[in-house]
């Protein structure tokens, strides 16, 4: 009789092959890349301008400057906050940085007050969101209007001009050739959030907060602490947006950047971050912030009305949120 007993694994089949490439081929973010190749070519053939360099340089001043603060409100949304209030922190941002030039503060003072400024109306909503317990949506539609009608109240119908020659570099100036600081800028800030999202604990924190909160808080993560720091990345971006805009333009206005919250919040979701939070990519923001600098670029080649770019955009925004969760059942249905 044998003493010797031999067991024998049993081999395990998986149901499907392993097919990144497949998977590769029909995401999010591969679809958005033949929506930009469409675009592109649609804008080219209506109008002969837009392949020329300076046209495609000056196309990127569409997006950047709101393609920042969609990096940062794309975090903030995939944990399952919102933040309405960018606009109005942009020009409030802008309108401190228009008294600082009226008593004689120079760029660096300058860019340092439009950061800062941000950065604090960031914190104020996130202290009210974290430590009070209030509704992100409802804090920053109140904050909203209060920001802008600081804004308004010490403006009124005036503007704040005479900025520094230097500080005209920000928004108008160029690193090479007919690449802007502005999408430089635009495309080191994506790195960063990109790496910050995807590669490190801190975003993995992000997503178990949107997935399911309660859960996150009794693994030890620290749910309070990490919305209000992304509510104050939220206010940092908008408050480097400020600088940007207003150096590109060269004044200050109460109703400078005004509708630019509608906008940031397309091009997040339109990359495919779930406005339920718990799942997106920095990519697919990149890719909807230049589909939409595409988008508003050809119409404003072919004179297309501001009014009608807005009725656009919230078509859009409308079609975007509906369309993400409608791609996700097909692919959940492929996987079953």
């Amino acid at each position: 009789m044998s003493t010797t007993s031999d067991t024998i694994a049993p081999r395990q089949i998986p149901d499907r092959l392993d097919r990144p490439l497949v998977s590769l081929v029909f995401s999010w973010e591969a679809l958005l890349v033949l929506v930009a190749v469409a675009i592109f070519v649609a804008n080219s053939l209506a109008s002969p301008y837009f392949l020329d360099a300076w046209s495609l340089s000056d196309l990127t001043f569409n997006f950047t400057e709101k393609g920042l603060i969609a990096l940062a409100m794309a975090l903030l949304i995939i944990s399952g906050e919102i933040d309405l209030s960018v606009a109005a922190i942009v020009a409030l941002a802008s309108t401190l940085m228009g008294m600082a030039v009226q008593a004689g503060v120079g760029t660096p003072g300058l860019v340092a007050i439009g950061i800062v400024a941000g950065l604090a109306c960031g914190a104020f909503n996130g202290l009210l969101v974290t430590r009070f317990g209030l509704p992100s949506i409802v804090v920053t539609i109140g904050t909203m209007s209060l920001f802008r009608g600081i804004a308004f109240i010490i403006l009124g119908d005036q503007a704040y001009k005479g900025y520094p020659a230097g500080f005209a570099f920000f928004g108008q100036g160029y690193v090479w050739w007919v690449v802007s600081f502005e999408l430089v800028l635009f495309l080191a800030a994506a790195i960063v959030y990109g790496f910050l999202l995807h590669r490190t604990s801190f975003g993995r924190r992000v997503f178990a907060i949107g997935n399911n909160p309660v859960a996150a808080q009794y693994s030890g993560v620290r749910v309070g602490r990490i919305k209000f720091v992304l509510f104050c990345l939220t206010g940092l971006m908008a408050g480097i947006a400020s600088v940007l805009i207003t150096s590109r333009l060269g004044s200050t206005r109460p109703s400078i950047a005004q509708g630019y919250e509608l906008e940031v919040i397309t091009m997040v979701v339109l990359g495919g971050v779930s406005i339920l939070g718990g799942a997106g990519s920095i990519m697919g923001v990149v890719l909807a912030a230049f589909i939409m600098g595409l988008v508003t670029f050809g119409l404003g080649l072919l004179n297309v009305p501001g009014i009608v770019m807005s009725i656009f955009i919230g078509l859009l925004l409308i079609t975007v949120i509906a369309l993400p969760i409608v791609w996700r059942r097909i692919k959940g249905r492929r996987a079953a």
